[in-house]
């Protein structure tokens, strides 16, 4: 990858059809920085060259760029507000929209049958460099499977920037199989998938979870099977048709994830995943301000139960294979939620060793773990 020169262009025409320009601006639109005082990051980039428009957008973390067919007339770049524009582009008639800017008082026009806009716009020399995407430097992944292992680990990714690191996840493609893992600190997702054909290459990265997030939304209804990759010093591009998606590496040293999953448990058992996230689910409304949901383990049955002071209390049973001495464990209502909303098969493995150690998480195979860590229970 090397990066675009964005050159200053007094003068720009362009026309293209409503509904693809409106579509394609939605799109690239969510790179828009919203709490940046950098105006130009506010900002959508409209360069006409050849046969095309290209939109991007970037908020130094991530960028989005794509492009749409298009009638130019004079070749050009302009940097318009981005959320305005999305807005006004969304709500215009059907037909074709023309952008003209002439560089007078730094106004761009924008028509489209009888409605007429003119916009501000901010200097394109002033728009950040993106990276350029040199596609014979990148390789192909299975979308289904690529999506699928985002959608496991991803809920466990920190939300707290004062450490940067766990707001990423870490992606690792080795020995024919990919690697996502995700921590907060209080709970840690790991999701291995096999790539068919032992396809892939070496890589790892920690990648900010929004970005890949961004990237399960504009995949989720994309018509290829394969998502594109590639990496260059500080940047990780993905490649979805047309819609090209670059994240800022997180800089920094993941837990070793191996270290923090116990060898060994002292308790095992097997239990319908839907019947009992439906019973967590239920209790979990009495779990308010932090308050722990109870899992009671005794002969034969488990016993899960919330109390919020001044609020209520829920108390609910289901049979179980279980006959080890009592136990009664405090877990995070949602993050227990979390975990067993990840395990799509029909059964769920819950591993325990003691009220104060962490609890793991798994489906009826070992390519998924969701290991939790408990709530010191009072009394």
């Amino acid at each position: 990858m090397s990066t675009i020169d964005t050159v200053a262009r007094t003068r720009m025409k362009v026309a293209c059809n409503r509904g693809e320009f409106a579509e394609k601006l939605a799109i690239v639109g969510r790179g828009v920085s919203t709490r940046t005082t950098v105006q130009i990051l506010a900002g959508i980039m409209l360069r006409a060259a050849g046969d095309r428009l290209v939109l991007s957008a970037t908020d130094m973390e991530i960028s989005l760029r794509l492009s749409l067919e298009a009638q130019v007339e004079e070749e050009g770049a302009i940097v318009v507000p981005g959320r305005l524009l999305v807005e006004i582009v969304r709500l215009l008639p059907a037909g074709e929209v023309t952008i003209a800017y002439g560089g007078e008082e730094g106004l761009a026009e924008l028509v489209c049958g009888p409605a007429s806009y003119k916009l501000h716009t901010y200097g394109p020399e002033d728009f950040p460099r993106l990276p350029e995407i040199e596609e014979e430097a990148t390789f192909a992944v299975d979308r289904e499977a690529f999506l699928d292992t985002i959608n496991r680990v991803s809920r466990s990714a920190s939300r707290d920037e004062s450490r940067p690191v766990l707001t990423g996840i870490l992606v690792r493609f080795e020995g024919g199989k990919m690697i996502m893992a995700a921590t907060d600190s209080y709970r840690l997702s790991v999701k291995e998938t096999a790539l068919a054909g032992g396809a892939g290459q070496e890589l790892e990265a920690i990648v900010p979870a929004r970005a890949l997030g961004e990237l399960a939304r504009i995949a989720q209804a994309a018509a290829v099977d394969t998502i594109e990759i590639g990496v260059q010093e500080n940047q990780v591009a993905f490649g979805v048709e047309d819609i090209w998606l670059t994240a800022r590496r997180i800089d920094g040293q993941f837990p070793n994830y191996k270290q923090l999953v116990p060898e060994a448990f002292e308790a095992e058992m097997t239990l319908p995943r839907e019947e009992f996230l439906d019973v967590v689910r239920r209790t979990s409304v009495m779990a308010q301000r932090k308050s722990p949901l109870r899992l009671h383990f005794a002969e034969g049955e488990l016993t899960i139960s919330a109390e919020t002071q001044d609020v209520g209390q829920a108390r609910e049973s289901l049979p179980i294979s279980y006959t080890g001495e009592p136990m009664e464990i405090g877990f995070n209502a949602e993050f227990l939620r979390d975990g067993l909303e990840s395990v799509p098969e029909e059964s769920v493995r819950l591993r325990l060793i003691s009220p104060l150690r962490p609890g793991l998480i798994q489906g009826e195979g070992d390519d998924f773990l969701y290991l939790i860590m408990p709530i010191r229970l009072a009394g």
